[in-house]
Order: structure tokens, then sequence, then C-alpha cells
């Protein structure tokens, strides 16, 4: 008894913190996605009603909720295998020769993910100005002509994608080049005797062998790549005609309208989502890797 109640000293904190402010909104956000809840209805709880499924049924009617979608979805396929495929590279070209500064381009790659979103999105949004920015003014001395890149529907969500690959990639990189250091150099060596080319070491030894991080990396990229929600907050309040607008980002306008119950559904839509993907990973990567 005595052991018991010490384990449940040390656990009592972190789980009433857990209940109340991570269980406790899970659930009653649940609860408020059947309901027809409002603002006003705060004063007021009884004059609730159930409306069961109703919510629900009333985003895919939703013209924003739609293009939050069609936003969201393309950011998650764009945005992910272009994370990843940047970080694979990098990660290659610092596990191959690069010896002598190899912690400083670590750091300097890894820099962005522990910068704040907020700062990295003004900063961002300063280059791609169209007048003043450093994008527009470095095409304008070979002659090309720069384009209003975040107030353009034709562009505003591929530079988002831009910038959010190039913020991330520093995660998946250390991720990727733990894994490249995993693997022993017995392998490489081998092929080299056998007269294997350095693309075929990469296509037979290094992607077969980095697939349980490729798994990692995916599954972590695309969680938070569909609830993307800082950049187009700061740079674009999901303009220019909801062209930037995201699911994430939805959900706190319809929370900030007061619309308490579609807001509640869009969540829960949300996190069905996610699972669904990671699921998807799972099944694309884990059988690949059990073999």
């Amino acid at each position: 008894m005595s052991r018991a109640l010490t384990g449940w000293t040390f656990v009592l904190p972190f789980a009433a913190l857990f209940l109340v402010f991570t269980a406790g909104p899970v659930l009653a956000s649940l609860a408020m996605s059947v309901t027809d809840i409002r603002g006003a209805d705060l004063l007021d709880p009884f004059a609730v009603n159930p409306v069961g499924l109703s919510n629900y049924l009333d985003l895919f009617a939703d013209p924003k909720f739609v293009q939050a979608s069609v936003n969201t979805a393309i950011f998650v396929v764009a945005g992910v295998p272009l994370t990843m495929a940047l970080a694979l590279l990098v990660a290659l070209g610092l596990n191959s020769g690069l010896v002598r500064f190899r912690t400083l381009y670590r750091v300097g790659y890894y820099l962005p993910v522990v910068t704040s979103i907020v700062a990295i999105s003004v900063v961002w949004r300063f280059l791609l100005h169209p007048d003043t920015g450093l994008l527009n003014a470095s095409l304008g001395l070979v002659g090309a002509g720069g384009a209003n890149w975040l107030n353009d529907p034709a562009f505003a969500l591929p530079a988002l994608i831009v910038m959010t690959a190039w913020r991330n990639l520093g995660f998946a990189m250390v991720i990727f080049l733990a894994g490249l250091q995993a693997i022993p150099q017995d392998l490489y060596e081998a092929a080299e005797i056998d007269g294997a080319r350095r693309w075929a070491r990469l296509r037979h030894i290094t992607v077969p062998m980095l697939r349980p991080t490729m798994l990692f990396v995916a599954v972590i990229t695309t969680i938070g790549y569909v609830q993307y929600f800082e950049e187009p907050f700061v740079m674009t309040q999901g303009g220019p005609l909801d062209s930037t607008l995201s699911l994430a980002y939805h959900t706190y306008n319809q929370f900030g309208f007061g619309d308490y119950g579609a807001a509640s559904a869009t969540g829960y839509v949300l996190f069905v989502v996610v699972v669904l993907l990671s699921i998807a990973w799972f099944r694309l990567l884990r059988n690949n890797v059990d073999r």
C-alpha cells in the first residue's frame, strides 16, 4: 500500500493536468460536435439541443470547408515529399564526405526548427513582398519579373509550401542522418567490392535500410502538415480568395464566429484525417520494414 500511494502521489499531478486540460476538453468538444451550441449558449447551457450528425453533414455542403480541405490536401501531398526529399539529400551530403564543418551545417539546417514560426513567417513575408522583397529584387537583377507571391491565388499556397519545407527539413535531416549513421559500413564495402556503383548502393542498401526512419519521418511530418495553421495565419490570413485557408485555420475561424458545434465537428474530421493518413503510412512502409 505504501509503494502504491507513493506511485500515485507522483502520478497525480500529471493525471490531474491531463484530465483538466486534455481529456476534459476532448470529451467536451466531442459532445459539442453533436449539438447546436453557439457562443451565446455559454450563458444558458440548457438552451443547447442535440442535432446528431447534422454538423458533420453540413460541413461537406460548406464551400469554405471544401476549399480548406482541398488546400490542406495539396499542402500535404506536395509538402511532405518535398520536405523528405530535401532532408534526405542534405543528410546524404552531410554523411558522405563533409567532415570539417559538419556540426556547423547541422546547426544551420536545424536552426529554423527551433526558431519561432511566427518570426519566420514575418521574415518570409518581407522576403516575398512584391515591391521591396529580396526575392523579386534578386529576380530583377537577372532580368526576370517577380510575382505578387502572397497576394496571387496561383502563387500563395506554393509559396507557403516552399517556406514550410525549408523550415522543417532540419528536423527530418537530423533523423535521416541518425538513420544513415546506423547503417553498417560493411554493407557498403561489400557492395563496392562487388562492383556496385554509388546509385546502386543508394537504391539497394541505403533506401531499404532507411525505411524505418522514413516511416517515422513521414508520419510525424504528415501530422504536422495536416494541422498547418501559423503560416497562413501570419502571412496571408487564409487569402487571397481562401487559396491558403487550411482546415485548422477554418476550425479556428468557426470558434471565433461562435459556431462551436461546427468548429468541434471540423476538429474531429481533422482528427480522423490524421489517423487515416498515419495508418496509410504504416501500411505503406511497415510491410517493407518487416521483410
